[in-house]
């Protein structure tokens, strides 16, 4: 297990811990990752601490064609994040570093776009073929 710590930067992301649980796959690239929050006190009649990882994100492992989907993409994640920014930049929280970051996912998602369209022209999408 290895952590990652690139969202650090204040005090609320400094106590979420996030979690790289599996072993690289043939691409190189993990495929399950938890995120953790700091440990919940539970109210009502059992109390006590809720202590687990608050989410678990399964990234598509192995050829589509072979394993089915099993897992979420990088487009999948990367849509999420361009939702809730464009929510921010229609509301009272709209700001320069909010459209900047937003250009950015959405140019993230333009590569991958253009990286699955090109698979699928030369007829390797879905497998392991370069």
């Amino acid at each position: 297990m290895r952590t990652i710590n690139d969202h650090k930067v204040n005090p609320a992301n400094d106590k979420i811990e996030i979690r790289v649980t599996d072993e690289p796959g043939a691409g190189g690239a993990n495929h399950v990752y938890e995120v953790w929050l700091p440990d919940t006190v539970v109210d009502g009649p059992s109390g006590g601490h809720i202590h687990g990882p608050e989410a678990i994100i399964r990234f598509q492992n192995g050829p589509i064609n072979e394993n089915g989907i099993n897992g979420l993409t990088q487009e999948v994640l990367l849509a999420i994040l361009a939702d809730r920014l464009r929510s921010f930049q229609s509301g009272p929280y709209a700001c320069r570093e909010n459209a900047l970051a937003l250009t950015k996912i959405e140019e993230a998602q333009h590569w991958l776009h253009s990286r699955t369209l090109a698979r699928m022209q030369r007829g390797v999408e879905g497998t392991h073929k370069v």
